[in-house]
């Protein structure tokens, strides 16, 4: 028989008022039970025109302050958060049976952090950053691969390749956060945190 916490949830959600500890408790668990990426999750954007569009990224760093993502500043998400810099992001593991939903907005990392990460990167990884122009359309498979060859002989120093200007980090501040556990019968068991005026997190139970 599962365990339950004060709310009568299953003893996985802990008892936190901090929604950021409990991601952590997850995120944890997840690294240890998922075979690929557990820090994968689904970006949803939207335009200025308010249509949606939705990609799995990466998360790469993550406190109170935020979830941190890197990508082309002029890709399709780049181009929709500077229209429009609400966004959500959904994490679901399926080996543990579990989803955590996160909504807020966006905003740009500060140059140093960019840096430190993209520096973090390998070499290729450094290259493919400039050689694509991600989200945009291509010819064909040699246009990029030509792209790739001209870069790497531009930067043969694989100790010194400069982060382009339009690639960077993007940070989302919550405003929402969500726990949900697979439940029999599709009975599932939900957990909200949502933030007031004040800056503190309020907890509430949804029905599944």
């Amino acid at each position: 028989m599962n365990q339950k916490n004060p709310l009568g949830l299953n003893n996985c959600f802990l008892d936190l008022d901090n929604p950021i500890e409990l991601f952590k408790v997850w995120m944890d668990e997840a690294k240890k039970s998922e075979p690929n990426d557990p820090n994968a999750l689904s970006l949803a954007t939207s335009n200025k025109n308010n249509a949606p569009s939705v990609r799995i990224v990466l998360l790469k760093e993550f406190n109170q302050n935020g979830f941190v993502f890197y990508t082309n500043l002029n890709s399709q998400k780049g181009n929709e958060l500077k229209e429009n810099p609400n966004a959500a992001m959904c994490f679901h593991w399926k080996s543990l049976l579990r989803q955590i939903r996160i909504s807020g907005t966006i905003t740009q990392v500060e140059d140093s952090a960019a840096d430190q990460y993209y520096n973090s990167r390998g070499y290729d990884s450094r290259i493919g950053a400039w050689a694509s122009k991600q989200s945009k359309e291509l010819k064909n498979r040699d246009e990029l691969a030509n792209s790739i060859k001209e870069f790497r002989q531009k930067f043969d120093d694989k100790d010194n390749v400069p982060r382009p200007k339009h690639w960077s980090g993007w940070n989302l501040t919550p405003t929402r956060i969500e726990f949900w556990l697979d439940g029999d019968s599709r009975i599932h068991e939900r957990l909200n945190y949502t933030i007031d005026k004040s800056g503190n997190w309020i907890k509430s139970l949804l029905s599944p």
